[in-house]
């Protein structure tokens, strides 16, 4: 299993956050046991951002500005990830975070209207509104990973995490090559099919270059498991929203598909010439679909 060492080996705000996207409404909150980063800016209804494996607040460094300028907008870093705590590996399963998160928002004492997940975090969102933690009118899903993988990537993914999870040395040795290979975490980010800025590439080099958010990463993804919520799925109250992208690598559109075949309630739409990271590559664009359903447009 993953070394406390390895995991409490994190970024430091004072080093790596001097320039830190919307450093100024970074805020530390206690809630739960957990010691958290959120963002917290805008005015009006609150919309909760949550990102999703392995990044972090910076993946909404354009989007969040725009969609406060109509919402008080609530976006943490995951636990474990970036700036925000890391708790045991055990507590980084699905619906051990969704309870984490619950804790921050009864902290907070803001109750979201609207709530925006990207890739694993809008399955977060949609654990959290399941479980009761939350009462969104609307869940807005991000190129969402919402049900179990298929095939042989299906059987591999979760031995393969649970490996890179519990080898102390390997997250040390990933984010060691991160920090000697920049062009390494180019080919990754390529890998989503989205075309990022420079800037963007080097806040992800900076988060893979820490072994503690690598670490919990691999530990979320090791105890990650969507069956049982994809029983659950049917039963979601809130309106949703499934947003895809048709330069999608990772979470290609059909699998919206597949969401609505479990949970025929939801809506699906399907917006070409992006990838995986689409609010990053053009946050406006991503702003306007999420002002659109929200009904504030």
């Amino acid at each position: 299993m993953t070394s406390a060492k390895v995991l409490n080996d994190k970024l430091d705000w004072t080093r790596d956050g001097a320039d830190w996207p919307n450093r100024e409404a970074s805020r530390f909150v206690d809630a739960g046991s957990l010691r958290w980063h959120v963002q917290v800016t805008g005015s009006g209804p609150v919309l909760l951002l949550v990102h999703g494996t392995a990044a972090s607040t910076h993946s909404f460094g354009g989007l969040l500005p725009l969609l406060a300028e109509r919402f008080t907008v609530v976006s943490p870093d995951l636990p474990g990830h970036a700036f925000t705590a890391t708790p045991q590996p055990k507590e980084l399963c699905l619906p051990c975070m969704a309870a984490a998160l619950g804790a921050l928002v009864r902290e907070l004492d803001m109750e979201p209207e609207i709530a925006v997940g990207h890739s694993a975090g809008a399955a977060v969102l949609v654990q959290m509104a399941l479980d009761g933690l939350i009462h969104p009118r609307l869940i807005v899903s991000l190129s969402g990973a919402l049900l179990p993988l298929r095939g042989l990537a299906g059987k591999w993914f979760s031995p393969a995490a649970k490996f890179f999870a519990r080898n102390s040395f390997l997250p040390k040795f990933f984010a060691n090559g991160a920090r000697k290979d920049p062009k390494g975490v180019q080919r990754l980010a390529d890998s989503t099919g989205s075309k990022l800025k420079p800037r963007d590439i080097a806040f992800y080099r900076r988060l893979i270059a820490s072994p503690g958010h690598l670490a919990a990463a691999l530990n979320m993804m090791a105890n990650w498991d969507l069956e049982p919520f994809a029983r659950d799925l049917p039963d979601l109250a809130p309106e949703l929203l499934l947003i895809a992208f048709g330069n999608d690598l990772t979470v290609p559109p059909e699998e919206a598909e597949r969401v609505l075949a479990v949970h025929p309630g939801a809506r699906r739409r399907l917006v070409g010439g992006f990838g995986h990271l689409a609010h990053e590559e053009d946050p406006a664009a991503v702003a306007e679909l999420i002002f659109e359903a929200a009904g504030s447009a």
